[in-house]
C-alpha cells in the first residue's frame, strides 16, 4: 500500500476530469477504493474533498485510488466529430482537442507533484515503472508471474466492487455497437459470470435449493468447490426496494439448507438508490444465520449505477 499523501492540487486536477451525477460518481469512488461515506457537499467541491480526505487515510492506497478514478478518462479519448455536427450541437471546440488539453493539464499536475500515469489505471512515483512495462524493457526476463488474488473471497470483492466500472463501457459503447442497459438481473448475472469464468473452473448457474415450506428456489451461481453461493438482485422500483429485505430472508432460508452453501454473497444493484436505508439492510442480514435446518454466513453488497 502506497499511503502517499495527495496534495490539494492533485485532488482538484483529478476532480476536474470526472463527469457524472452524484450517484454515478459515488459508485465510481466506492468501486475505486475510497472510504465512505461520501461528504455531503455540492457537486463542484464534493469530489476533490472526498479524494483529499481519502489521501490522508493510512488505510487507503491513494495512488491506486487515483489511478482507478482517472483510468477511463486517460485511456479512452473521445471520437472526433465533424465540423457540421459540432456546429449543430453548439460545440465551439473539437472534443478531441478539448480532451487533449484536459489530459495534458492532468498529466502536468501529476508530474509536478512527483507522479506519472501509466495506461491501465496505474499512477506511480516518478522513476518507477509498472511491472509489465519493465518486463517489456528487459529482454533478459523471459517470464513474470503476475500477482493474483490469493482467495476466492478476495477475488469476489474485487469483481463485485468493480461492477459499476465494468458496466460503464458496456452501457456506453462506441458508435454502432449495441449497448447493454442492465435493466435486467440477467444482465448483471451474465457480467459477473463472465468475469468469474477465467478464475473459477466450476460455476453452476441456476441450481435448485432443497425444498423449504413446500417450495424451492434457484440459485444464481453456486461455486461448489468453495461452498459459496452468489445471489444477485436488481431493484426495480420503490415497492421492490421496500420488499428486497424480505425476499433475501426467504432466500437465506432456502440456501442454508443446501449442503454446498456455507457462504452466501448477496449482490444488490440499486441503480436509482431507492433502498431507503442500505446500511440498515446490510446490518440486519449480514453475518452467520443459523437454525436447526442449517447455517450460512451471509455477506451483503449494495451498489448503485
Amino acid at each position: 500500500m502506497s499511503n502517499v499523501r495527495l496534495s490539494k492540487a492533485v485532488c482538484v486536477a483529478v476532480s476536474e476530469v470526472l463527469t457524472g451525477s452524484h450517484s454515478v460518481l459515488d459508485a465510481l469512488f466506492k468501486a475505486a477504493g475510497a472510504p465512505g461515506p461520501p461528504p455531503d457537499l455540492a457537486h463542484h467541491s464534493k469530489w476533490k474533498t472526498w479524494l483529499f480526505s481519502a489521501g490522508q487515510d493510512p488505510n487507503v492506497d491513494s495512488l491506486a485510488l487515483v489511478g482507478n478514478l482517472i483510468e477511463e478518462f486517460m485511456d479512452l479519448p473521445p471520437l472526433p466529430s465533424s465540423d457540421t455536427f459540432a456546429d449543430l450541437i453548439g460545440i465551439s471546440q473539437d472534443p478531441v482537442e478539448e480532451y487533449n488539453q484536459r489530459r495534458d493539464r492532468l498529466n502536468s499536475v501529476l508530474e509536478e507533484h512527483g507522479f506519472r500515469y501509466f495506461r491501465g489505471g496505474r499512477v506511480l512515483p516518478n522513476g518507477e515503472v509498472p511491472l509489465t512495462t519493465a518486463v517489456c524493457d528487459q529482454a533478459k526476463t523471459p517470464t513474470v508471474e503476475l500477482q493474483r488474488p490469493s482467495t476466492v473471497e478476495e477475488l469476489l470483492q474485487i469483481l463485485i466492487r468493480g461492477l459499476p466500472r465494468a458496466m460503464h463501457p458496456l452501457a456506453h459503447r462506441r458508435k454502432g455497437a449495441k449497448s447493454l442497459s442492465f435493466e435486467s438481473e440477467y444482465d448483471i448475472q451474465d457480467l459477473l459470470h463472465s468475469q468469474l469464468r477465467p478464475w473459477v473452473a466450476d460455476i453452476r448457474p441456476e441450481e435448485f435449493t432443497p425444498s423449504c415450506a413446500g417450495s424451492s428456489t434457484r440459485m444464481d451461481f453456486l461455486l461448489p468447490t468453495h461452498k459459496l453461493v452468489i445471489e444477485t438482485k436488481r431493484i426495480r422500483d420503490k415497492s421492490h426496494a421496500r420488499k428486497v429485505g424480505d425476499e433475501l430472508i426467504i432466500d437465506i432460508e432456502h440456501y442454508r439448507r443446501h449442503p454446498d452453501c456455507v457462504r452466501l454473497w448477496c449482490v444488490i444493484y440499486d441503480q436509482l438508490q431507492l433502498i431507503p436505508n442500505p446500511s440498515g439492510l446490510v446490518s440486519d442480514l449480514e453475518g452467520q444465520r443459523s437454525s436447526p435446518g442449517g447455517s450460512v454466513d451471509v455477506r451483503m453488497f449494495v451498489f448503485g449505477g
